[in-house]
């Protein structure tokens, strides 16, 4: 319980710290402010293992794609993947629900990130048109765009269906998928005290091709990622 209270307190003191710390960068190109991002995925993983003494292991990295187009799918345990990823990928965009955009400071930071918002489980213009916004990103930067299928934080154990957000990106955009699985329910659950001297493991799975149905493309990112929790859980 110690532990648990030392990580949250050091964690989000040090979160807010790199916020206000990088204020300036709001004025100066997006580049800056990216640099904030991944600050905040080592910060993360320092305070892990230090108060934690979890230990990450990256698998697959061979599966990442070079040189090509493609968007990331993958799944959400924690809070861990959103910061963490940033030190893996190059800078991805988030697609996040509305209301972390009002956030004072880190809301601030996320729409200067270039995050796409949306209103969960509600038909508005601006939903309509967030797809418009995914293919800009991917059209015009290197950015690749990251979705949680299960649309919310979920328990290690639970397998709840993927959304069909995912789906209709691949259609929309031709482009790959990037899968990825990580247990990180186990040491930063969504709720209750965090668990340490556990392992972290972030898979990232073969690349799904271009050119599936919509259904076809869903079942298949929905299996590759739960077989993988499977067995790494």
């Amino acid at each position: 319980m110690v532990r648990s209270f030392l990580f949250s307190l050091f964690f989000f003191i040090g979160i807010i710290l790199i916020s206000i710390i990088f204020v300036p960068s709001f004025f100066l190109p997006q580049k800056i402010v990216l640099i904030g991002g991944k600050t905040m995925g080592h910060w993360a993983a320092f305070c892990l293992k230090i108060f934690l003494s979890t230990k990450i292991t990256i698998k697959g990295k061979e599966n990442i794609l070079k040189d090509k187009k493609f968007f990331i799918a993958c799944s959400h345990q924690s809070m861990f993947e959103t910061f963490f990823l940033q030190t893996i990928f190059n800078s991805p965009v988030f697609i996040l629900k509305r209301e972390l955009l009002y956030i004072p400071i880190f809301g601030w930071y996320l729409k200067k990130i270039g995050s796409i918002s949306v209103k969960r489980d509600q038909i508005t213009k601006e939903n309509l048109g967030f797809y418009d916004e995914i293919k800009n990103v991917i059209n015009n930067t290197n950015r690749p765009v990251i979705i949680f299928p299960q649309a919310t934080r979920v328990l290690p154990n639970e397998r709840s269906p993927f959304k069909k957000g995912a789906s209709k990106i691949y259609e929309e955009l031709k482009i790959f998928c990037q899968p990825i699985a990580i247990n990180s329910g186990y040491v930063w659950p969504k709720k209750g005290k965090k668990n340490p001297n556990k392992e972290i493991t972030i898979s990232i799975l073969e690349p799904i091709n271009p050119g599936l149905s919509k259904k076809n493309f869903l079942e298949t990112l929905e299996k590759n990622i739960y077989s993988e929790l499977d067995r790494i859980s």
